[in-house]
């Protein structure tokens, strides 16, 4: 027994295969891309923005530098990156997560004229087949992005792909505790508090418990390190968040 609550039914399609998860993905992040800034600050107990400051911390960007988020939802970590003086897209599948990002992008316009306000830019990708040729950034960021992709591997490959040599790869996310026991208490609570936010917000407990149903079938922040090194970088590390509820890794190609 590990104390861990059985995923609810209605989800188990969307892990049958890599094409399910993708399909049940972008529908579900099409639904929730107007709570989406919402529900990070709940189920992060108001500590989503921090830990967004601390993986751009580890990513260092500055001035000349391009840099790539994927993922961006409504753009917290493009945002940093670019008010550091890098160039930055930020990508996402949600087309509704990137006109909020260009409604925050407007707002960040500096009222007094400047020769080069630092704005994002928001394209409409997929993290696994990137629009962009090979090494055209220097640094590549995304806040809970791995865990969502139907193959982790290929999404990987392509992070790879467009580093430049040197290249730096930054990544937050959910972990997945080793300990049965804290990794049960843990996604108990994520399953409780996001039936209660699904059926309140949307009328669907279901909505917010595809995170620890995901979190489940995710291998784990010290695998991601391996897998990240299996794929080709050179180096990769990860720092725990949370007392190891969370992670952020860090790799250079």
């Amino acid at each position: 027994m590990t104390g861990e609550t059985p995923p609810a039914s209605g989800l188990d399609q969307a892990f049958t295969s890599p094409n399910a998860k993708q399909r049940y993905v972008r529908r579900l992040f099409s639904t929730i891309a107007d709570r989406y800034d919402l529900i990070t600050v709940v189920l992060s107990f108001g500590m989503d923005r921090r830990w967004k400051r601390r993986a751009v911390d580890l990513a260092a960007p500055r001035e000349g530098m391009r840099v790539l988020d994927l993922a961006c939802g409504t753009g917290d970590l493009a945002f940093a990156a670019s008010s550091r003086g890098a160039s930055v897209v930020g990508l996402d599948v949600t087309h509704r997560m990137l006109q909020l990002a260009r409604l925050k992008a407007g707002d960040s316009v500096p009222r007094v004229p400047s020769p080069e306000p630092r704005v994002p830019s928001f394209v409409t990708g997929d993290m696994s087949a990137l629009p962009f040729p090979d090494a055209q950034f220097d640094i590549v960021t995304t806040g809970y992005g791995l865990r969502n992709v139907p193959d982790l591997a290929l999404a990987v490959t392509e992070i790879r792909r467009v580093l430049r040599p040197g290249g730096t790869l930054v990544s937050l996310d959910f972990n997945r505790p080793d300990s049965a026991l804290v990794r049960g208490v843990y996604l108990a609570y994520l399953s409780v508090v996001g039936g209660v936010l699904g059926w309140v917000l949307h009328r669907d407990p279901d909505t917010y418990r595809y995170i620890p149903a995901s979190i489940r079938r995710y291998p784990g922040a010290a695998r991601v390190a391996g897998l990240l090194e299996a794929e080709g970088f050179a180096r990769a590390e990860w720092t725990a968040v949370l007392g190891g509820l969370m992670a952020i890794h860090i790799a250079q190609k």
